[in-house]
């Protein structure tokens, strides 16, 4: 039996996807002054989620003292669910590792002495794997305050309602600590009571509060409201909330290295006069949307920068899981002559960008985005504006926080079909970068930005806030079985 170490181990546990995995490990990062051995947990699903590989090598090489575990393949019937949602698959296939994680936490105590257990929220039902080794689990939250008060208040919401929220087209959801929600921006699994998916993250909403705390990514300068409203146990009102610990902005710098195309043309672009418009790597649209976009931002007369994917398989619901969608044939899916005529103010992206040094570039001054939570924390620590987009998930709150609560985004306005039509494209394009509402925009986040880099700082609230975590970790009586 290999001898321990001494030092005190902290094990996470990611789910699936690139952007789950990034955020954890750049978390575990923020742990490394304090002395922690770190080890992160991967489990490979067998359906797309973005490589993982090459990120991890990167994370190996730079930063020695983190450590990737993974667990063995499993299988997953993908065909024995019929719902759409990536999410129910991803509950599904975090059950089916609940043995292979509780063998891998004995494994890494023969050389390590765990002293916590940091959990994705998809993996609450390794909560009680923990607790059979009495080791303290805690649960990091990659999306914001206001989607986990949101979750805190979903059984009541539940209890109360016996409609499915996908039909109550006219309610308005009062949830403590969040703008008035329409019923239907309530995350997309939870909208359908008939599917998998939601009783998932019914079960997710009952269990991540029995944890000891919940890490969240965000900061109190920028969501005070729900964070008060979680910590007073108004979310909760019949049971216990946990501490509450928020540590963010964690956001990941790209270090993939390199000389990047459009990172040079930028360089040639005049300061803050670019747009640009990239929807996440699960964010497919239409071929008809895509016209749309092209010929709303060519009508904008702005300089743009576009990250184009290829439209779904219309016939086949998996195949977003399964594998990732092909390059995308650029002449083929926009208007013919729009690359011609629009060479010379815009770049076009084949199905990836480096986001993080594409907001953080001079030459940007405003961002269309699906919303997803990271790259909403990205733009803002660039302090870059934007124009709110939601597409699945939980992005159609956040584009409620961004545009009500924080006024940090203008948002897109859909046709009854789901299309977003060319004049609207043009209309919010201009409006972001030409108007004065534009420029209140670019005020504000300029503003929070100084406030995110504020909180990470020192004195600032979440480092305060991570050091409290850290300390309370070396306090822990630790040994298995306890």
């Amino acid at each position: 039996m290999a001898e321990k170490t001494g030092r005190r181990c902290v094990v996470f546990y990611p789910s699936p996807g690139m952007g789950h995995l990034v955020s954890m490990v750049e978390f575990a990062k923020r742990l490394l002054p304090y002395s922690f051995d770190l080890t992160v947990v991967t489990a490979e699903p067998p359906y797309n989620t973005g490589s993982t590989a090459s990120y991890m090598r990167r994370v190996t090489e730079t930063h020695p003292a983190i450590t990737f575990h993974r667990l063995p393949p499993v299988s997953l019937p993908l065909d024995a669910s019929s719902s759409t949602n990536n999410e129910a698959f991803t509950f599904r296939f975090i059950d089916l590792n609940r043995t292979l994680l509780h063998d891998a936490l004995l494994d890494i105590s023969r050389r390590n002495s765990i002293c916590a257990l940091v959990l994705d929220f998809f993996c609450f039902t390794s909560m009680e794997s923990a607790a059979r080794l009495g080791i303290p689990p805690y649960v990091y939250f990659t999306s914001s305050a206001t989607c986990l008060a949101s979750f805190f208040d979903f059984p009541t919401l539940h209890r109360n309602t016996a409609a499915s929220l996908k039909d109550m087209t006219d309610t308005v959801l009062d949830v403590p600590g969040v703008p008035p929600l329409p019923a239907s921006h309530m995350p997309t699994p939870v909208l359908d009571r008939e599917d998998e998916a939601y009783w998932g993250f019914f079960r997710m909403s009952m269990e991540i509060p029995k944890c000891r705390g919940i890490l969240v990514n965000t900061f109190e300068g920028l969501e005070p409201r729900a964070l008060r409203a979680i910590s007073e146990g108004a979310c909760i009102p019949d049971g216990p909330t946990p501490r509450i610990f928020p540590i963010g902005p964690v956001i990941a710098a790209d270090n993939r290295g390199g000389k990047w195309e459009c990172l040079s043309w930028l360089d040639s672009q005049p300061d803050k006069s670019v747009v640009f418009l990239c929807f996440g790597s699960l964010g497919l649209f239409s071929a008809e949307q895509l016209k749309e976009i092209a010929i709303g931002v060519e009508r904008s007369e702005q300089r743009f920068l576009w990250v184009v994917r290829s439209p779904p398989s219309p016939d086949d619901k998996t195949a977003g899981r399964l594998c990732a969608p092909p390059e995308p044939d650029l002449e083929a899916l926009l208007p013919k002559g729009f690359l011609e005529r629009t060479r010379n103010r815009g770049m076009v992206l084949k199905s990836w960008a480096p986001q993080a040094a594409v907001l953080s570039h001079g030459s940007v001054g405003g961002f269309v985005t699906h919303c997803g939570w990271n790259s909403i924390l990205e733009a803002i620590c660039a302090g870059v504006p934007m124009v709110a987009w939601p597409l699945y998930a939980e992005q159609k709150l956040n584009k409620v926080f961004l545009t009500k609560e924080t006024k940090l985004a203008i948002p897109v306005t859909e046709e009854e079909n789901g299309l977003v039509t060319a004049a609207e494209v043009e209309r919010r394009v201009r409006e972001l970068m030409e108007s004065e509402e534009g420029k209140g925009l670019r005020e504000r986040t300029a503003a929070t930005r100084t406030a995110a880099v504020a909180a990470v700082s020192e004195g600032g609230s979440s480092l305060a806030v991570l050091t409290e975590f850290a300390e309370s970790l070396k306090q822990l009586q630790i040994g298995l079985g306890r």
